[in-house]
């Protein structure tokens, strides 16, 4: 048997490899195998870890007030019901119970997890972090203001006139600017006269 599995191979591994012969067979891509399982796992499954059966219901103890308690549990056995219920939808739902329904439902749907409520008074206290935030804002503000230098002198109106006046000497954007005939606005001018010193 090992001499006939050899002398296959050999032939196969001293041929050079061929461009013009190509295998179009695809691999199969990590991917498209997420959910299976490697077959090793599957036969070393304990008794204990296997789900119920989708012919048989859910036990109604197993499902009483699940929405009280599904917060409270495990990870584990939050997984463990889900995975139940849901062998248990693959059947016609007219076999399930209203009570596995009901359950089915509020875990899928409920207000739980990311679709949890607010807790009472969040808004207020996120209103009231937003104000404090506004008010350091200003007070940084008005002490940068505080203790900065005085403005430029390009910054007084009578600059900003005489860029005006030369502006329109030297026809700047004569289409809508200010040398454009007709034009009507302030041009340059956007400060208050300098202050007398």
């Amino acid at each position: 048997m090992f001499l006939r599995s050899v002398a296959r191979a050999v032939p196969r591994s001293s041929a050079l490899p061929s461009t013009a012969i190509r295998s179009y067979r695809s691999a199969p891509a990590p991917i498209a195998c997420l959910n299976a399982r490697p077959q090793a796992e599957n036969k070393s499954i304990a008794p204990q870890q296997t789900r119920a059966s989708s012919d048989h219901a859910i036990s109604n103890p197993t499902l009483a007030g699940i929405e009280k308690r599904w917060e409270t549990m495990p990870p584990q056995e939050q997984a463990e019901l889900w995975m139940q219920l849901r062998d248990r939808m693959k059947v016609d739902w007219h076999q399930l119970t209203l009570q596995e329904k009901k359950a089915a439902y509020w875990i899928a749907f409920g207000p739980h997890g990311p679709r949890a409520q607010p807790p009472k008074g969040e808004g207020f206290k996120i209103a009231m972090k937003t104000l404090q935030l506004v008010a350091v804002s200003l007070v940084l503000f008005y002490a940068i203001h505080a203790f900065a230098r005085p403005q430029p002198r390009t910054m007084t109106k009578e600059w900003q006139e005489a860029t005006n006046e030369y502006a329109k000497r030297e026809r700047t954007n004569p289409l809508h600017g200010i040398s454009s005939e007709g034009y009507e606005g302030k041009g340059f001018v956007q400060s208050p006269p300098a202050e007398k010193s």
